[in-house]
């Protein structure tokens, strides 16, 4: 579904990817780990066409999108829960997802359904509908940036680092939503400083220190690999 390969991405002079490569296969959950600065989120906000690339490729669904507009993107099938959250606060919890709708409804007028599908998944926000967003807690602020995310029925979500902040519950409650996510037929790209907990609900992982891939392969042979764990779980055997 997504393939990058060589992506270098850049802020001004500071050239933050390096030949970049990787892929998503329809219907995976893929994780990418690494440490603070490391390039996670410049490498998201590449694909989503938030930051220009200098060169690479960019293909979703056989489509090169690294020069596409961000909108355009979106309306491909690629969305964004970006870091932070960053729901409208003072906005509803139902105005927030209605524009996370604008895409699909600009086409058929019928997106708007999807709502109910979003309040299956989020059964808080149903029950919060009316509320301004920006009077949530944490966690339902993420559930609700990732039910706006799901307005647009991509068929690739990408979450940027879900668990910031949240009490431990919370956490778990999240991670159990993404793997429903993915049961509904979405196709998931993972990016999260809490390896164990990404790399328990993956298929796959990538590791990203400095602008670079240094390690692959199946979740599993990650979780145990000595390296990660001496690095990124906090242990080794």
């Amino acid at each position: 579904m997504l393939k990058i390969k060589n992506l270098e991405a850049a802020y001004g002079q500071v050239r933050v990817l390096k030949r970049i490569s990787l892929h998503v296969n329809q219907g995976e959950i893929v994780c990418l780990i690494g440490a603070n600065g490391a390039g996670k989120t410049t490498l998201l906000s590449s694909i989503s066409g938030l930051l220009r690339p200098i060169s690479g490729e960019i293909i979703f669904n056989d489509e090169q999108i690294a020069s596409q507009q961000a909108y355009k993107i979106v309306a491909l099938g690629c969305s964004l829960v970006p870091e932070g959250r960053q729901v409208f606060a003072s906005m509803t919890v139902k105005e927030n997802l209605i524009l996370g709708a604008y895409v699909q409804y600009k086409k058929d007028k019928k997106s708007l359904a999807e709502i109910d599908a979003v309040y299956d998944l989020f059964p808080v926000l149903q029950e919060r509908a009316e509320q301004l967003a920006g009077t949530l807690s944490g966690g339902e602020q993420q559930m609700l940036a990732m039910g706006r995310a799901l307005m647009a029925k991509p068929e690739l979500i990408m979450l940027d680092e879900p668990s910031t902040g949240l009490a431990p519950l919370i956490v778990k409650n999240i991670f159990k939503i993404i793997q429903r996510m993915r049961a509904s037929g979405a196709t998931v790209l993972l990016v999260e400083q809490n390896a164990k907990a990404a790399l328990k609900i993956a298929d796959r992982g990538y590791v990203i220190e400095t602008g670079k891939i240094i390690l692959q392969g199946p979740a599993d042979d990650l979780l145990n690999n000595r390296d990660v764990q001496r690095a990124y779980l906090g242990r080794a055997l």
